[in-house]
């Protein structure tokens, strides 16, 4: 139950927003701007700007949400020190929220971590999930809204 296990894969969105999804340090050619997935088959949803980008997994089995901070590349780990060591992920549908608490990867340390997890019941239900990831970095607040996609193998239901 750690970050180095490989939750369930999750699919990019088509279009990842934030408050200001067209300002955030890098060009669009057009309103349809979309992340890859990210480097553990989650969802990408911009953070910070474009300063960060948040990956959301989740594994339904073990009704757990893990969150990996990544730098702008959307691929590297950018560990960060947030306010009690927390982050929240406030879902939609169904509407509840879950206290993401740091999981430090190896090399990790200062109190910082770029993995934050946390289990919820509603986790366990199988569906595309939509929410935002908020969380204060240094004193700076930051949120990051998401959506999954279905996955290519199965559509959830």
């Amino acid at each position: 139950m750690g970050c180095s296990q490989a939750p369930a894969p999750a699919k990019a969105p088509p279009k990842a927003a934030t408050a200001k999804s067209s300002d955030h340090g890098h060009s669009h050619n057009d309103d349809h701007h979309s992340h890859g997935a990210g480097p553990h088959d989650g969802t990408l949803a911009d953070w910070g700007g474009g300063k960060y980008h948040v990956e959301f997994t989740v594994d339904h089995d073990k009704k757990e949400a893990v969150i990996y901070v990544l730098g702008s590349d959307e691929k590297t780990a950018a560990p960060v020190k947030t306010a009690d060591g927390k982050l929240l992920l406030t879902i939609r549908e169904p509407a509840f929220q879950v206290e993401l608490v740091a999981r430090p990867l190896a090399g990790e340390g200062d109190g910082k971590s770029s993995c934050y997890g946390g289990t919820h019941e509603s986790l366990g239900i199988i569906r595309e999930f939509t929410g935002t990831i908020s969380g204060e970095v240094d004193g700076t607040p930051f949120a990051g809204e998401f959506a999954e996609q279905p996955h290519g193998d199965h559509d959830h239901k």
